[in-house]
């Protein structure tokens, strides 16, 4: 069956008579029975419409609406309001903060505060934002004309949620904001700043978990709440928070770019950049050069790819891992503009910095570089070059040494192999690779790999008719909504 387009839950639902009773039991004991039926009446959802839009099961959905099974866990609570679009009058008789606690502008600001911030951004940290319910997101699609394509619907009708469960408390408890909260941190409990620094590396491993679309409004309620303690910090907390805003930043921008929306993932580079002027540590902007440098290779922006990755690869510190991975980035750059020579010079650079490392357990740049990165970047850059065969072999080498839980990462180098062992002919095997790369996809919610997946789409097209190329083909369609005509 294929999956159709997310549910749109009229606003006259959350002002129906029935409704107060509804949302109070959901708070009060987390039966949603009610809930779910007054919103499949009125918006003509089916269960399976509701497990979609709830990140959830169709057979589960049928236990809640019948009071058989009830919400017991913070992030589903999350999950339902987000996905059904809930006010904010309807978030607070559900038990949950209204989305826009804490990010309105001080009263001495104007109203152009609020305007969406640019690329060049350097504004106060007070002017991000909001991210409204009716904000575009986007998902792939497959077309009437079989291309997938990128398409964008009202935020409140898709968005599952984030992973709040350890802030939940705090979001209930509105009546202590951020700012007197890090004067009254005793030298007993953890200070804010500290809290925010944990929650951001359980963040970390949530998106590993779970895929970026869960963890991205989190993050960016935790850019607010920095932003606000910035504003009456001093001295040493006003420098760490700027650096944690920064760090905060650059999660943003890669959560963005792993979810496919790589204009915003700039947005939030730039940003980040910004940040890491003032935060005290020259190597902050390097790795986030190397970032941006990343990002406009995945783009196919040859002449960005380059310059930031020379850019990060002059202010890295010698012997680095940072400044391998700069080298790395380059030589990618250097495949998209086919120039062979150049990018296995710059493979090479990559391969003798890291031989040569000046070890620093504690560095925080760029842990994830070593020589299977390196293995994976240059397949990458074989395939680029035109020399499937061995860009092939080099990718299933690097998955099979890939270490346990980078299972997202995995799927994404499954999907090249596949489009190199497509690129080599060996079409059968490329539809069977990337089956296995779509799995991690549905599991992921990974934009990037669906932009994989589609450039290994477009490339069997043409071998449409082959039984295991067109299996895969609709394996693909099947977990896509469907453009309507």
């Amino acid at each position: 069956m294929r999956a159709s387009l997310p549910i749109n839950v009229p606003d006259s639902v959350w002002t129906h008579a029935d409704m107060p009773a509804a949302l109070a039991a959901g708070a009060a004991n987390g039966t949603i029975g009610q809930l779910l039926k007054l919103v499949a009446q009125y918006s003509g959802a089916s269960q399976s419409q509701l497990a979609f839009v709830l990140g959830t099961t169709q057979p589960k959905i049928s236990k809640y609406m019948n009071d058989v099974m009830r919400v017991e866990r913070m992030d589903m609570f999350r999950r339902i309001a987000d996905g059904l679009g809930m006010p904010d009058e309807a978030r607070m008789a559900f038990g949950l903060a209204p989305r826009t606690r804490g990010l309105r502008p001080p009263p001495q600001q104007t109203a152009h505060a609020q305007e969406p911030a640019t690329a060049t951004d350097n504004r106060s940290v007070t002017d991000i934002p909001v991210v409204s319910d009716t904000e575009g997101v986007a998902i792939p699609c497959r077309a009437s004309d079989g291309r997938i394509i990128w398409v964008s619907i009202p935020r409140r009708t898709f968005l599952l949620g984030g992973v709040a469960a350890a802030t939940a408390g705090q979001a209930r408890d509105r009546s202590v904001r951020p700012t007197s909260r890090l004067a009254a941190t005793t030298a007993a409990e953890p200070s804010p700043i500290e809290h925010l620094e944990r929650m951001r590396l359980m963040l970390v491993e949530s998106d590993n978990l779970l895929g970026p679309r869960h963890v991205i409004p989190t993050v960016h309620e935790h850019v607010s709440v920095i932003q606000q303690l910035r504003s009456t910090a001093n001295g040493a907390d006003r420098r760490a928070l700027q650096r944690l805003q920064a760090w905060y930043g650059e999660f943003a921008s890669w959560l963005h770019h792993d979810a496919g929306d790589f204009s915003e993932a700039r947005v939030w580079t730039d940003r980040a950049l910004t940040w890491s002027q003032s935060a005290g540590d020259p190597q902050m902007p390097a790795y986030i050069y190397a970032r941006k440098s990343q990002l406009a290779g995945d783009m196919q922006d040859v002449a960005g790819a380059l310059d930031f990755a020379e850019a990060a690869f002059d202010l890295a510190t010698p012997r680095s891992k940072l400044k391998a991975a700069a080298a790395a980035f380059a030589a990618h750059g250097h495949a998209l503009n086919g120039d062979r020579d150049a990018t296995l010079r710059m493979i090479d650079e990559a391969r003798a910095t890291l031989a040569d490392l000046d070890a620093d357990p504690e560095s925080p740049w760029a842990v994830w570089m070593n020589d299977a990165y390196l293995d994976v970047e240059r397949a990458r850059c074989f395939a680029l070059l035109g020399d499937h065969d061995g860009a092939a072999g080099m990718f299933r080498r690097a998955i099979d040494d890939l270490p346990q839980g980078f299972h997202r990462d995995r799927g994404v180098y499954l999907a090249r192999e596949a489009q190199a062992r497509a690129g080599a002919g060996d079409v059968e095997q490329a539809a069977h690779v990337g089956k296995a790369a779509l799995s991690v996809a549905i599991e992921t919610e990974s934009g990037r790999l669906i932009n994989e997946l589609a450039r290994l789409d477009r490339q069997l097209a043409e071998w449409h008719r082959v039984p295991d190329v067109a299996e895969f083909r609709d394996y693909l369609t099947t977990t896509l909504p469907q453009e309507k005509d």
